[in-house]
């Protein structure tokens, strides 16, 4: 009667959730692409994958400082617009602005290539997090585990449009899938304002009132008992097993299997699918077992998945599969691992939030950041130093798996986060 309950309670959010989603969406096309080809394309320039991982982390870096900044800031503004939206309505245009530069500083020099990563990620990293708040802002607490569901399926559907549909346009001309996607965020842009209204008024409880960062901070890691530094530690490790491998998983196909450039994103694309397919589900499914439990159930998965990434090469040799055979067993173990890895993203910030009031909700968002993305700037030298080992790519995929593991452990002493009756 209760799961009843909460299903027939999220009905009245579940359009603005979706309208909310649009902002995910902008990420969902741009993150990997991003992803995919920004390493094809300095890899023209530079031999080393250790290098190439290092200047990918660059985003992350900038993520560590500018995320918790920007959405402590957005905490704290008041205009008739909303707190978040006048963030959202300048930054997101001008990353599409730049995102759209980039094949052609690639195609230029290393120099302006480097120079506009630079520029792009200072925009797209600034918005993130006024566009991730927007959700806890306008959903109640125990919603939003589904609600979170609804807006990671924006972000899939996001994902899937720019691996499946616009890479394939690489194969024609490598600045389309950039300059169709900058204009797809254009139009989520518009959509957002126009849809989603913010609370124009300044604080009215309490609990909506502005708290300085520093008091804010203190007031976070003095609770006892609570788990907020064990669910923070077991965002680093479960990161730094997904960046590790992320960045990789194109160069993966090109090297290994021989894959074209336009399909160079397969590997994300189908992970993609799983994951819209199942956002939804898991939001609902860990309101009913507890979003503790459901994230450890899912991190046990993921590590079983990546140990096994290594040794489809091998199956494919004992079953004599063709080239394609194999990279079909890959792609399987991609839509697994998509579908497991959502249960642990759509269920990890509603614990965090849930945790949290009206006025620090940013610093909570922040605090996400800062060690998920300490975790992403680590991750990519690491895994690119162990391709550039003997070990090679099977390596990346074990080293993954035991940072999945280690996430598992630590999440046990969780104590908080759960959907309140």
């Amino acid at each position: 009667m209760k799961q009843i309950e909460n299903v027939k309670g999220f009905k009245q959010y579940f359009i603005l959730t979706f309208f909310i989603g649009f902002g995910f969406f902008t990420m969902g096309l741009m993150d990997p692409l991003y992803d995919t080809y920004v390493p094809i394309f300095l890899k023209k320039y530079i031999s080393s994958n250790a290098l190439i991982g290092a200047l990918m982390t660059l985003d992350n870096v900038l993520q560590l400082f500018l995320i918790p900044l920007i959405s402590v800031w957005s905490d704290r503004t008041r205009t008739r617009i909303g707190r978040r939206m006048p963030f959202i309505i300048v930054m997101l245009p001008a990353s599409a602005v730049f995102f759209a530069l980039i094949p052609s500083m690639a195609a230029w020099a290393l120099l302006p290539l480097v120079v506009i990563l630079f520029i792009f990620n200072i925009f797209k990293t600034s918005v993130r997090g006024p566009v991730v708040a927007l959700m806890p802002d306008t959903i109640p607490g125990d919603y939003r585990s589904e609600a979170n569901g609804v807006i990671n399926t924006m972000g899939g559907i996001g994902l899937i449009v720019g691996t499946l549909g616009l890479a394939r346009l690489m194969n024609i001309r490598a600045s389309l899938p950039f300059l169709v996607a900058s204009l797809c965020i254009l139009l989520a842009t518009i959509l957002l304002f126009f849809l989603v209204k913010e609370k124009p008024q300044g604080p009215e409880r309490e609990d909506e009132i502005p708290v300085s960062i520093i008091a804010s901070l203190g007031q976070v890691f003095a609770e006892r008992g609570t788990g907020i530094l064990r669910i923070l530690f077991s965002i680093f490790f479960w990161f730094l097993a997904y960046e590790g491998v992320k960045p990789f998983l194109g160069l993966y196909l090109v090297d290994t299997m021989n894959v074209s450039a336009g399909n160079a994103a397969l590997a994300q694309g189908v992970a993609g699918i799983a994951s819209v397919a199942l956002a939804i589900p898991t939001g609902y499914l860990a309101h009913r077992m507890g979003r503790r439990n459901f994230i450890r159930r899912c991190l046990l998965g993921l590590a079983l998945i990546l140990a096994l990434i290594p040794l489809t090469a091998l199956l494919a040799r004992t079953l004599h599969l063709s080239t394609g055979g194999a990279l079909a067993l890959f792609l399987l173990l991609m839509f697994l691992y998509g579908a497991v890895w959502i249960g642990v993203v759509v269920n990890s910030f509603p614990m965090l939030w849930q945790m949290a009031t009206y006025g620090n909700m940013g610093i909570y968002t922040g605090l996400y950041y800062t060690f998920s993305q300490t975790a992403a700037i680590a991750a990519p030298p690491i895994t690119g130093a162990i391709i550039d080992s003997p070990i090679g790519y099977p390596g990346i995929f074990l080293f993954a798996a035991l940072c999945m593991v280690a996430a598992y452990f630590i999440m046990a002493g969780v104590k908080k986060g759960e959907a309140n009756p």
